[in-house]
């Protein structure tokens, strides 16, 4: 979802690209920099304004981890290009079950998507984004130069970069986060906006890394935690948008500025920017989760995954803060492994070490 630019708190557009990372590119860049910030923050206020209210799940399909589907089967994926051009969704130029177009972007669309959704399914039980089988609908080539990817309540669509403060934004985590801010706004939701917004962040990035990890079949510790690996220009030094691992390193760029994130509650960011700073503070609770993983080993999609996934579905209180997070992630490795058990004594220590008390 964007890894976010400007966003309704209650629908919002979600985009990968920070807004406060525009604001740093709108006062350091060359006139042509600047004026393409300034043009993205535009559409994203745009977008936000025209989006309609979509709905989630009704409260009585809320907070209950689904069993597998009998009947799920596969994915129904539907990749358009764009042709860098605004209007949504374009051309269709792949289905489900079809070969591949031809067209690079599309097809790693399609794959990633069939990736994500077999990580819900064959993990949690979940069947597409809405639980329901939804279709799975992006959009490749999405206008022209353009620097954002986003979530916007019914499709995915990526920009292809300009080439020079970004390269691409068809990569896995990303692609994985995007399609969790769906999965979020099917499970309840978390109001987009300070603490709550935070969490949502926090959840897609979660899903994000999980989706990478076990495509590589990589452990905790041979995984390198980055969200948007590879997403940065040839030019930018930096080598992703955020670190799980170690929040506030993943870049420092002259143009880009300083990587924000904190990892510990001291240095939480109180500001109005960002609906809150939901792309700012995600990194504490990105951080616990990290942590959790590191302590317990093994593969973090599976036991981990399985708590944060049931956390979404249970904690039915869109206003959660950090706090309520953590006491239901307890609650839920409580259900999932025993009160006693291994994983929820790592799992308060974890969020004790980032400055969260449970």
């Amino acid at each position: 979802m964007c890894l976010s630019l400007s966003c309704s708190h209650h629908n919002p557009i979600a985009c990968i690209v920070p807004p406060y990372m525009l604001r740093v590119l709108a006062l350091r860049g060359d006139p042509a920099t600047a004026d393409m910030a300034r043009s993205l923050l535009r559409h994203d206020e745009q977008m936000r304004d025209e989006r309609a209210a979509f709905t989630s799940l009704p409260p009585g399909l809320q907070g209950v981890l689904p069993e597998a589907d009998p009947d799920l089967c596969c994915p129904d994926r539907r990749i358009h290009d764009g042709e860098f051009r605004a209007a949504l969704p374009g051309r269709l130029v792949r289905s489900e079950g079809d070969g591949p177009s031809g067209i690079p972007d599309a097809d790693m669309a399609y794959d990633s998507a069939g990736q994500v959704f077999w990580l819900f399914a064959e993990e949690y039980g979940r069947n597409s984004l809405d639980g329901r089988g939804m279709p799975l609908v992006a959009t490749v080539q999405h206008r022209r130069n353009y620097n954002n990817a986003f979530w916007d309540g019914q499709q995915m669509a990526y920009g292809t970069g300009d080439g020079r403060i970004f390269r691409t934004f068809l990569e896995l985590s990303v692609i994985a986060h995007e399609m969790a801010h769906g999965v979020i706004q099917h499970s309840g939701g978390l109001i987009y906006e300070n603490q709550s917004g935070a969490l949502n962040e926090h959840v897609a990035d979660v899903f994000g890394a999980l989706a990478q990890q076990r495509v590589l079949g990589q452990e905790v510790h041979q995984a390198d935690w980055l969200v948007g690996r590879g997403i940065l220009g040839p030019g930018i030094n930096g080598t992703a948008l955020r670190s799980m691992k170690a929040p506030g390193t993943a870049y420092s760029d002259d143009l880009l500025g300083t990587d924000p994130q904190p990892w510990h509650m001291d240095q939480f960011n109180t500001t109005t920017d960002d609906n809150g700073g939901v792309h700012i503070n995600s990194g504490i609770p990105n951080h616990a989760f990290y942590l959790f993983c590191a302590y317990l080993g093994g593969r973090a999609w599976e036991v981990p995954g399985r708590i944060w996934y049931k956390t979404l579905q249970d904690i039915n209180n869109p206003m959660a803060s950090f706090a309520d997070w953590a006491d239901q992630t307890l609650r839920a490795a409580s259900a999932l492994e025993g009160a006693g058990s291994a994983p929820v004594l790592l799992l308060r220590r974890a969020w004790k070490l980032v400055g969260i008390a449970v």
